[in-house]
């Protein structure tokens, strides 16, 4: 059977990770990709990851600022589905490789921009470097950090979540054409990266916005704890129930009978409750080493996850299980070790076919003719609905990694039903971060388990297109929402299945959050570095998860359209921490050291890193030659350039000489004095923006980040807008996030249930509306 995109042809004009990776997502399922390599491309993707990021394509050398090149270029966009550039604003206008161009002579096409930061403003014109787009961006500020200051991230997690919401982007572009006919513009730029993994955390409502608090984490139950052998853990105590079950494995079950906490959990996670709290379970955990405790927890079900290194994550069992280290043989680097396919599709499967292979232009031109342009595109403008109009998707998810994937596919303008217990989703107690995930959907609340509840979603599948659920390994069978069972039900539902550790192995049975995998997969080790791990504010491997598990759903809905069968995906969170760790996880004898971090890591360079100036921080990043004489006229001592070399300078540690230099120079300036006397003199920087400003920012506000919704619980909220930007489709939610059971009496009525009968359910207690 053809592989999902077997027959799509995309021509990868990009340079940097975020390009590369979403075309090898393509390219694992089958997309014929042809990597364009311009002029000094090879020490530009000299990076170990872009033996991962650039498999299974074929590599053309071309120079498109040469006439020669560029008709080349335009040779190929021709015979091409899908064009992906990164360049910044300006540069495809002066070659007319801008979008209006190029449609007007391939109207079929997707031409997909990916730029740095954004399509326009201010800071657009930055050179690409994920620590200025994380300070411009309020990320560095929302990490968590022990002192009030921005944290630089060892692994470029925005990089990653670029690539992932880029690939979702194109694959509904390709979705909207297959109805429509015609080809458009499609942008997803950093920003809308940003979006993807902060749409929990960049949310306001009543001026309170989320405050980051120290990196082990801010509620006692949900944080990391170090042991009596001076060995770390993290506690994944999400719920009530789990948190009740830790408290007696530990024998502190008196805590929920204190002042202030009255038996309620929630007021757990106020402080100044917390604190007290976490210093009585700080004391408790420092009496015993680690695997006592991992022990003892494990006995009584309570989610752990030990602070390990990502190489021997990478090379245990849980990473085997589910064949995400491959082996392949390099012609001139040995044996090299790389991710695998992180999302499985049962009857498509994606595959690692090999290395990237050289190519010619001729040969490429010849297997596949032109495009016409005298399709019904070429004829007028199709006008534009949303890319997944009329896909409809039942959610059964929660948490975060499965519940979020159709909040993607609902910015999209898929139909998402987020079919809930009566009781709500459990992630309901957290507020904000539950709204900002369930963007653009309604709700359903009805109990499955009872034959009227099973009755009325049996017909719910009977007229979907998906069912998603994160459930543990061995409920969906108990409740039948598996494939086989829904498949019989409706042979073209696919179902997506999100599991913590996936279906095999010694932890396929265990609750799996986010931090979990980010202790065990050495993501907190590595940005402690020597000091103690560090908690990722951003919650990696939910969102890469779910947006992982969104681009397989749209990979299967793609190959419904020639099987006409339905399928099973999957994917977990474990494979996610391997692929937004591939740059630093792809292996050969001799690769240079993944970066490693610090307590508040702030850089690993004098001239790469964040600098306090009077008024604020600002991120610099000028490790090359030829911008340290430049940064020191910038900052009022050209004497620094004689003092030292410019090939020293750059390899000054972030805590040396230089840095002390330019440190005092900079915290006697403003933040906008510092950016205007270093951006006049061409030396890269940005401020590391505070989370609560990004709100009014005028860069924010005129890229259209943030949208404006009456929320039920919280009133006018604003939360971000959308994932992509489309020249004929609309962008933006059609909805803000629903109360538990807000539309149940509106769905049963569009899936051709009575009131009466609706009424009955109601007062029955199996729906709840």
């Amino acid at each position: 059977m053809a592989d999902a995109f077997s027959g799509i042809r995309i021509i990868d004009f990009t340079s940097g990770l975020a390009g590369a990776m979403a075309t090898m997502l393509f390219a694992d399922f089958g997309a014929d990709v042809i990597r364009v390599e311009g002029p000094g491309a090879a020490a530009a993707r000299s990076h170990p990851g872009f033996l991962c990021w650039d498999r299974n394509k074929r590599r053309l050398p071309l120079d498109v600022a040469k006439y020669e090149g560029l008709t080349a270029a335009r040779q190929l966009i021709a015979t091409a589905d899908v064009a992906v550039f990164d360049a910044r604003p300006g540069e495809l206008e002066r070659l007319g490789l801008d979008a209006a161009t190029v449609l007007a002579a391939n109207p079929r096409l997707l031409h997909t921009w990916l730029p740095p930061y954004a399509a326009s403003g201010r800071w657009s014109q930055l050179p690409p470097d994920h620590l200025l787009l994380s300070a411009v961006s309020g990320v560095a500020q929302l990490q968590f950090s022990f002192e009030e200051r921005p944290v630089a991230l060892v692994t470029p997690q925005l990089g990653y979540a670029h690539a992932t919401i880029a690939a979702n982007g194109i694959a509904a572009g390709l979705w909207e054409r297959r109805q429509s006919g015609q080809g458009q513009a499609l942008v997803v730029s950093g920003l809308h990266a940003v979006a993807s993994v902060e749409s929990g955390g960049i949310i306001q409502a009543e001026g309170l916005v989320r405050i980051a608090r120290n990196s082990r984490g801010g509620v006692p139950n949900y944080r990391l704890y170090r042991c009596a052998d001076g060995e770390w853990f993290f506690l994944g105590s999400l719920t009530a129930p789990f948190f009740l079950k830790a408290l007696e494995a530990i024998g502190l079950t008196e805590i929920m009978a204190m002042e202030g906490v009255d038996g309620e959990f929630t007021n757990l996670l106020r402080p100044p409750i917390a604190d007290v709290v976490m210093e009585r379970m700080e004391a408790r955990f420092a009496e015993k080493p680690r695997a006592e405790w991992l022990r003892i927890l494990h006995e009584n079900g309570v989610p752990r996850g030990p602070v390990g290194v990502r190489e021997e994550w990478f090379h245990g069992e849980t990473v085997a299980s589910n064949e995400m280290r491959l082996e392949l043989m390099h012609p001139k680097l040995g044996r090299v070790e790389l991710p695998g396919v992180p999302v499985k599709l049962r009857d498509t499967p994606g595959q690692v076919r090999g290395f990237c292979e050289p190519a010619e232009v001729a040969p490429i031109l010849a297997e596949r003719p032109p495009a016409s342009s005298s399709s019904s595109a070429a004829q007028g403008e199709v006008p534009g609905g949303r890319p997944l109009e009329g896909v409809r998707i039942l959610d059964l998810g929660a948490f975060i990694a499965g519940t979020f994937a159709p909040t993607v596919l609902a910015n999209y303008g898929a139909d998402v039903v987020k079919v809930e217990p009566v009781a709500g989703d459990p992630f309901r107690p957290y507020g904000l971060i539950f709204a900002g995930h369930n963007l653009g959907k309604r709700s359903i609340a009805i109990d499955i388990k009872r034959p009227d509840g099973r009755a009325v979603f049996e017909e719910m599948v009977r007229q979907s297109d998906v069912v998603l659920d994160n459930f543990r390994l061995g409920v969906r069978e108990r409740l039948g929402v598996d494939y086989a069972t829904l498949s019989a039900i409706n042979p073209r539902i696919i179902t997506c299945s999100v599991t913590g550790y996936g279906p095999k192995g010694t932890l396929a049975a265990d609750p799996g959050f986010d931090p979990l995998m980010q202790a065990r997969s050495g993501m907190m080790r590595a940005q402690g570095g020597d000091d103690e791990p560090v908690f990722h504010q951003i919650a990696v491997n939910d969102t890469a998860t779910a947006m992982m598990a969104a681009f397989g759903i749209q990979a299967a809905l793609h190959a419904r359209e020639r099987t006409g069968r339905g399928q099973e995906v999957e994917t977990c969170l474990a494979n996610q921490t391997i692929l937004f760790q591939s740059g630093e996880l792809t292996w050969y004898q001799g690769r240079p050291p993944a970066l490693t971090g610090g307590r508040d890591f702030i850089g690993p360079l004098a001239l790469e890193r964040f600098y306090a100036c009077a008024d604020g921080w600002i991120a610099i990043s000028a490790a090359k030659a030829v911008l340290f004489q430049p940064l020191a006229l910038a900052l009022g001592h050209p004497e620094w350039a004689g003092r030292m070399t410019a090939e020293r300078a750059i390899k000054e540690a972030a805590g040396g000489e230089l840095a002390k230099l330019a440190g005092e120079a900079l915290a006697a300036m403003p933040v906008a004095e510092a950016l205007d006397r270093l951006l006049t003199r061409g030396v890269p920087a940005a401020p590391a923006n505070a989370p609560a400003d990004l709100f009014s920012d005028p860069w924010f506000v005129a890229e259209g980040f943030f949208q404006r919704v009456d929320d039920p619980q919280f009133g006018p909220t604003t939360c971000v807008r959308s994932y992509a930007e489309w020249s004929r489709s609309l962008g933006g939610f059609p909805h803000r996030a629903p109360a538990a059971g807000e539309h149940t009496f509106e769905l049963l009525e569009e899936f051709g249930f009575d009131a009466e009968l609706a009424a009955q359910l109601v007062s029955n207690g199996v729906a709840v509306g």
